[in-house]
C-alpha cells in the first residue's frame, strides 16, 4: 500500500461515486488485497451501455435539445492535478472557435432523477475533459437508458469544489489506511458485494 501511494495513487471517477455512496467500498478496493467480485448488476450495466451506444449512433441529438453536434464515444480522460482518470460514455462536440463546447454524457440504467453523487461524477468528467481536450465544459447530461430522456446538469464551481474535496478525502483515507464509518443509511448495504467484510453492519 505504501509503495502504491509513493508512486502516485490514481483514482477513477467510479471511486468518486462509490465514496459518496459508501466510503468503505473505496477503502476495501485500495487497502485490502481482495479480488472484487463481479456481480450480475455490473455485467448487466456493461451490456446496457454497449446497446445504448449502438442506438445512440442511429438517433438524433433531440434528446439533448441539440440540432447538431459531433459524437465521440468511450472517451478516456484524466486530470493529473487530482490523480483522477475515467472514461466518458459520450462527448458531444458543438460549435466552432470561441463558440466551441464539449458536453459529457453519462448513461444510467435507472428511471430515478439524478442524485447528487451522479452530478458530482459528471462534474469530474467535465474537469477531466477540459484538461484532456483543452476546451470549455459548462454542462453535461445524464441519459436514462430506461426512460430515454436526458437531464441537463450545470457543472458549477460548487460541484467542482466538491470533487476536489472528495478526492482529497479519499486520498487521505487510503494513505492512512483508516477504516471509515459505515453509511448512515443501511440501504446501500443490502446488495453490496463487500458486505461480508463489515462486521458492524447487520
Amino acid at each position: 500500500m505504501k509503495r502504491e501511494a509513493e508512486e502516485g495513487l490514481i483514482f477513477t471517477v467510479t471511486d468518486l461515486k462509490q465514496y459518496t455512496y459508501c466510503p468503505r467500498v473505496v477503502f476495501y478496493t485500495y487497502c485490502l488485497p481482495l479480488l472484487r467480485p463481479t456481480t450480475y448488476k455490473m455485467e448487466a450495466g456493461v451490456t446496457a451501455h454497449e446497446k445504448a451506444e449502438k442506438q445512440e449512433r442511429r438517433r438524433t441529438l433531440a434528446a439533448y435539445g441539440l440540432e447538431e453536434g459531433k459524437r465521440h464515444f468511450d472517451v478516456r480522460v484524466a486530470l493529473e492535478e487530482l490523480g483522477l482518470r475515467g472514461r466518458i460514455d459520450l462527448v458531444i462536440e458543438v460549435g466552432e472557435g470561441e463558440e466551441q463546447e464539449f458536453i459529457p454524457v453519462d448513461y444510467k440504467h435507472t428511471r430515478r432523477r439524478t442524485g447528487h453523487h451522479i452530478r458530482r461524477q459528471l462534474a469530474a468528467y467535465g474537469m477531466m475533459l477540459e484538461e484532456t481536450w483543452g476546451g470549455p465544459v459548462h454542462r453535461g447530461f445524464v441519459y436514462s437508458l430506461v426512460t430515454r430522456q436526458a437531464e441537463d446538469v450545470a457543472l458549477t464551481e460548487r460541484l467542482r469544489g466538491e470533487v476536489r474535496g472528495v478526492v482529497a478525502a479519499m486520498r487521505e483515507m487510503v494513505e492512512r489506511e483508516t477504516m471509515p464509518d459505515p453509511p448512515q443509511s443501511r440501504r446501500p448495504c443490502i446488495n453490496c458485494e463487500f458486505r461480508r467484510f463489515c462486521n458492524d453492519v447487520l
